[in-house]
């Protein structure tokens, strides 16, 4: 690589490190895949940084770069993990209302179909477009509507997350 586009390389990486962070926390649900998701999403970005510059919406590129190394890693677990905030010996209530909002939260995208759970992680937590959704998911927008349609009435028969307080947490996404 270039001198000049190593440069610009590490001036995205450093720009959008805590976001992609973040999102990558969001649909594994463990800080530690987390990181490892968003390397390798870098790590493949890196490899093809001409490309991913030359295409129009970079950070779309490179999002959708993370959202399919997610889908093949989930597609190679062997067993199916559940997660979840408590060992199984002991039962101990969370007395902070926003790590038990946060909890619930991750419980309910964690029963989410991999695609329903890109979905929403995109729409509603990162705060994007459907039409950003769709060039970070290569699918059209309407796909992105059904998709959400999906999971939102998923989650409300679901009920985790309506017991979420309006000024507590995320009950939003589900009313939308």
């Amino acid at each position: 690589m270039k001198t000049s586009a190593e440069a610009e390389y590490r001036q995205y990486v450093a720009d959008r490190w805590p976001r992609m962070l973040r999102t990558a926390y969001l649909l594994t649900g463990n800080h530690h895949d987390a990181e490892d998701l968003a390397q390798v999403a870098l790590a493949k970005a890196y490899t093809g940084w001409e490309r991913v510059q030359r295409a129009g919406d970079p950070d779309a590129y490179v999002w959708r770069i993370m959202i399919n190394a997610n889908a093949d890693r989930l597609r190679r677990l062997k067993v199916r993990e559940w997660l979840t905030t408590r060992f199984p010996e002991r039962q101990s209530a969370d007395r902070a209302d926003q790590i038990v909002d946060r909890s619930l939260l991750m419980e309910a995208l964690g029963r989410l179909p991999a695609r329903q759970r890109a979905v929403v992680v995109l729409r509603f937590l990162e705060d994007r477009s459907e039409s950003e959704v769709a060039a970070v998911l290569g699918t059209g927008v309407g796909t992105v509507r059904s998709h959400t349609a999906r999971a939102l009435a998923r989650l409300r028969r679901d009920g985790t997350v309506l017991g979420l307080g309006p000024g507590r947490g995320r009950a939003a996404v589900v009313n939308r």
